[in-house]
């Protein structure tokens, strides 16, 4: 499906200056990096501008948490940033999203329809010198992916997507049905404290004839500053005890991430039907059971399917 029109770039803060160094693949690579660590997290999103007639701006939206970034994988080209929420007080752990970074990515999935991640080449002009970041739901099912170039101005290391599509996220689709879908351009910077997540979205009602109607632009600003007040000793003892297991839940999803189609979901929207399963088992693991693959098999074989 079309994107919105380039004018909803129209925000002055994904700007960048056309004096702006060409890529340094090592630089990037560090600054990806450097995204690891743990974290107090805040997360606000404010309706801004009201697109449609007689639509009335959404409470603002503020929450935060505490959160352990850890690299799973690492080269030169490619970085996968796993996130981990704790309960600071029960030392209760939550496995969050996850962001994959890969260098002149030849391809990438994009939110096509409801439930369904269409996988495409990503155009030459655009991927040239870029990384593309790829985020995963809880689960590890597909989220959205944005290209773009990191930057240096004036020392300051900042990542920015082009334009794409995005399904409703959590903190929405439970509440909200007058739309469907996101056109979101992310920015991530690098900070003395840590580093932040900006992301400009539109929210949009996608109809099935192929027409749009824009309900309003949001932005998202999530500050992830830089703690040692908080025990994570619980999550990297999740994590542990729980990666072989989630390594073979990535192996799956890559077997229809991979290549074109692309994958479909045949879940409700959030997800749970899968999510419940999958942390069950790999809560088991960490309590000592062994990993099973044929379950993981089971639940795929239950709720994912290649695109149409």
């Amino acid at each position: 499906m079309k994107l919105l029109s380039a004018s909803l770039l129209l925000l002055g803060a994904t700007s960048v200056s056309a004096s702006a160094a060409p890529a340094d693949i090592a630089r990037d690579h560090d600054s990806i990096l450097k995204m690891q660590g743990e974290y107090t997290v805040d997360f606000a999103f404010d309706e801004t501008v009201l697109l449609k007639p007689g639509y009335e701006r959404a409470p603002a939206m503020r929450s935060g948490g505490n959160e352990v970034v850890i690299v799973v994988e690492d080269s030169p080209q490619r970085i996968v940033l796993q996130h981990l929420l704790v309960d600071a007080k029960s030392g209760h752990v939550t496995k969050h999203w996850r962001q994959d970074w890969v260098y002149e990515a030849p391809t990438r999935f994009e939110f096509s329809a409801e439930q369904t991640w269409r996988v495409r080449p990503i155009p030459a002009a655009l991927n040239q010198g870029a990384w593309t970041q790829c985020v995963y739901e809880v689960s590890d099912a597909p989220r959205y992916c944005g290209t773009g170039l990191w930057r240096y101005d004036n020392d300051v290391a900042t990542w920015t997507s082009d334009l794409s599509w995005r399904p409703l996220p959590r903190r929405e689709y439970t509440k909200r049905s007058d739309y469907n879908a996101l056109a979101v351009v992310n920015q991530h910077t690098l900070t003395p404290n840590g580093w932040t997540h900006e992301q400009f979205n539109t929210k949009v009602q996608r109809n099935a004839d192929g027409s749009q109607v824009q309900i309003a632009r949001e932005f998202g600003f999530n500050d992830y500053i830089k703690t040692n007040e908080v025990d994570f000793s619980p999550a990297r003892n999740y994590w542990a005890a729980t990666a072989p297991f989630w390594a073979q839940v990535r192996q799956r999803w890559d077997g229809f991430l991979g290549k074109a189609p692309g994958v479909h979901l045949k879940t409700k929207l959030d997800g749970m039907a899968m999510i419940i399963p999958l942390f069950e088992q790999a809560q088991a693991i960490q309590d000592g059971a062994a990993l099973e693959p044929a379950r993981i098999d089971a639940v795929f074989a239950q709720y994912v399917e290649a695109a149409n």
